[in-house]
């Protein structure tokens, strides 16, 4: 009998063609039903399979007269296209160092181990491994942030608009002046600035906080990452203005199809804005799961602690944490929390509890779990 002939390879199944599939059935699902799409089966597991950022045991050594310190220690996080993560913790449980370190922006003399991968459309690039020249083309580029006070951050004696510009002409594609003028008058409008033309052409000093805040998040995305990182965003802020803007996160996010790492010490304001919780203390995430599960059933005691001190439209007292997160260069030899810890037992001193997971997705760093 004759063979059958071979199809041609281009007749083989090619994953951008499953990609571009993917992409035109989110957005078809965002125009009928104008809601959140995330929230559909086929979406979460497409996010699990594809992961954005993939941190793996990352820790972070800085030197200092006591010796070395940890300020992240052995952290492992996984975020998606389009997904949101909510890091909270108190301040010094390590959370804005993290960050640092997925920028490449630590301090001299810091030391980095672990595995920190980062996918771009053309290939997976291992964060810890970069040179100072390969992190200028990412930054920006292919992972930005967003930081907590837009006045320290922005340059004082340049207008709005020429900051942003130098963003977009740091990354290709290479445009012409007008071209980069009118796409930093666009990143403005994009981050829903009142009359972007004329916020453009003022200073820092010159814009309320909200409209700070608003133009760092256009420079930020100027350059089109597939990753930003928002340090507490909404400090300082009032809470109209902070609504506003963990609104604008949200739907850029959902837009744009962004990774997005939101760092805060407010619980409130995660509820809002995340998918997903992760939980830092003492330089180690302690629990980890849906924003649902973690907000309404935390696991660790330092988590149910964080949110009985958390106000509430309830009438009554709060309950504060006793103590203070531990000195890095002085930790308990087992858990961390274990000093402060109201249901601590005799064994938690003894080694750092591994996690222990309760259904698929929700983990805690705790030996009563």
């Amino acid at each position: 009998m004759p063979q059958k002939p071979e199809p041609p390879i281009t007749s083989i199944p090619h994953w951008g063609h499953v990609s571009f599939f993917i992409h035109e059935m989110y957005n078809s699902l965002a125009l009928v039903y104008r809601e959140k799409v995330y929230d559909f089966p086929f979406v979460r597991m497409i996010n699990v399979m594809a992961h954005l950022l993939e941190v793996r045991g990352l820790t972070v050594e800085l030197p200092t007269a006591a010796g070395w310190v940890r300020p992240v220690n052995e952290v492992s996080l996984r975020i998606g296209a389009g997904e949101s993560l909510g890091l909270v913790g108190e301040s010094g449980s390590g959370k804005t160092m993290l960050s640092l370190a997925l920028m490449g922006l630590l301090p001299p003399g810091a030391r980095v181990s672990g595995e920190a991968s980062l996918a771009t459309e053309a290939s997976t690039k291992q964060l810890t491994a970069l040179s100072e020249r390969e992190w200028r083309d990412a930054r920006g580029g292919e992972i930005a942030m967003v930081f907590q006070e837009p006045m320290t951050s922005l340059n004082p004696v340049m207008r709005i608009g020429a900051q942003i510009e130098e963003t977009i002409r740091a990354h290709p594609p290479k445009l012409r002046a007008n071209e980069v003028k009118r796409k930093a008058v666009d990143s403005l409008r994009r981050a829903a600035v009142p009359e972007p033309e004329a916020r453009a052409e003022q200073f820092p000093h010159q814009l309320s906080g909200g409209l700070r805040q608003r133009a760092m998040i256009a420079m930020a995305l100027a350059a089109g990452p597939r990753l930003l990182i928002a340090d507490e965003p909404t400090t300082a802020l009032d809470v109209t203005v902070q609504k506003q803007i963990l609104d604008l996160l949200d739907r850029l996010r959902r837009e744009l199809q962004l990774g997005l790492l939101f760092i805060t010490h407010d619980l409130g304001v995660v509820a809002q804005v995340a998918e997903r919780v992760a939980v830092m203390y003492a330089g180690r995430i302690i629990e980890e799961g849906p924003a649902r599960n973690v907000l309404a059933k935390p696991l660790h005691p330092y988590t149910q602690g964080l949110l009985r001190a958390s106000p509430t439209l309830k009438r009554g007292a709060l309950a504060p944490i006793p103590g203070a997160v531990p000195q890095l260069t002085a930790l308990p030899p087992g858990c961390a929390f274990e000093p402060r810890c109201e249901l601590r037992r005799d064994e938690c001193a003894l080694a750092v509890p591994a996690f222990r997971i309760i259904g698929s997705d929700h983990v805690a760093r705790c030996i009563l779990v």
